[in-house]
């Protein structure tokens, strides 16, 4: 590799790690310092997309390169391996992926630019493209990502990153048809099991949120009725109550009624009694 390469790859390399939003200014500056057939070379650079650059920090951050190694050991221990180990192995790879996707979610938003949900699935696919594929992994590992890889569709390295392209990778080098093929299919049955992973992780979400709320509307039917048997005891007693009272009313009024008589009579009694001594008077 010339030194011009060299040092347009250093260059991009630093620019690609800056947030994007300080992409363009930091190139134009870099391009300008530098002059030349590298300035130019270093202005035509493109701003990596929010997944390319919170790979790129995963890139420089070192995890990335042990995984991929241990990718390597991955596969080889596949070569020999039987159907529940390659279950196994495939369920680590995927905890791996995951657990990678996640670190550069964190380092993007740690550096002041967190991941909508579209660009963490495409970080995530990045990954995975690197953990499965050597030729991504090598692309990857350059952390001059400008775009993210998707083994779902055909990867244009010169496209990809920037700068130069690894060795060992042809920029018009297509992918042999049978080796293309199988990708597709492998990459095809991983979505259709992540799809399935992710309707059965939602299924199971929706399945406890419906015994959660049933659990709380049997609690809170309980709670009703045994109140209610509450209510209707204390409405029999009340019920009794006014029974009583009105039985009280019904006594009394009829007290009253024969006071007023006997009062009445005395009255009489009194004013024929008067009556009867003024004439004797």
């Amino acid at each position: 590799m010339s030194d011009a390469a060299t040092l347009l790859d250093e260059i991009a390399s630093e620019l690609l790690a800056l947030p994007p939003a300080r992409f363009t200014e930091a190139r134009n500056d870099r391009a300008a310092e530098i002059g030349g057939t590298v300035g130019r070379r270093i202005a035509k650079l493109r701003k990596p997309t929010l997944a390319a650059w919170a790979v790129n920090l995963l890139a420089r951050d070192g995890q990335l390169a042990e995984a991929v190694e241990l990718a390597q050991a991955l596969r080889e221990a596949q070569d020999d391996a039987d159907a529940a180990e390659m279950t196994r192995l495939g369920r680590q790879r995927r905890q791996l992926v995951a657990a990678l996707a996640r670190r550069a979610a964190d380092l993007a938003a740690g550096a002041g630019s967190p991941l909508s949900a579209t660009m963490r699935d495409a970080v995530e696919k990045t990954v995975n493209a690197a953990i499965i594929d050597p030729h991504a992994a090598a692309i990857v590992l350059t952390g001059r990502l400008v775009a993210s890889v998707d083994l779902a569709d055909d990867v244009d390295p010169s496209a990809a990153v920037a700068g130069s392209v690894p060795d060992g990778i042809a920029v018009d080098e297509a992918p042999a048809r049978d080796d293309l093929a199988q990708r597709r299919a492998r990459k095809a049955a991983e979505r259709a099991i992540r799809d399935a992973e992710r309707a059965r992780t939602e299924a199971d979400r929706a399945l406890t949120g419906a015994k959660t709320r049933e659990a709380n509307a049997r609690e809170r039917a309980d709670r009703i009725h045994e109140r209610l048997g509450t209510l209707r005891a204390e409405i029999a007693r009340v019920e009794k109550d006014a029974e009583a009272a009105q039985s009280a009313v019904d006594a009394a009024e009829e007290e009253t009624a024969a006071a007023r008589a006997t009062a009445t009579a005395r009255a009489r009694d009194l004013d024929r009694a008067r009556s009867a001594g003024e004439g004797m008077s």
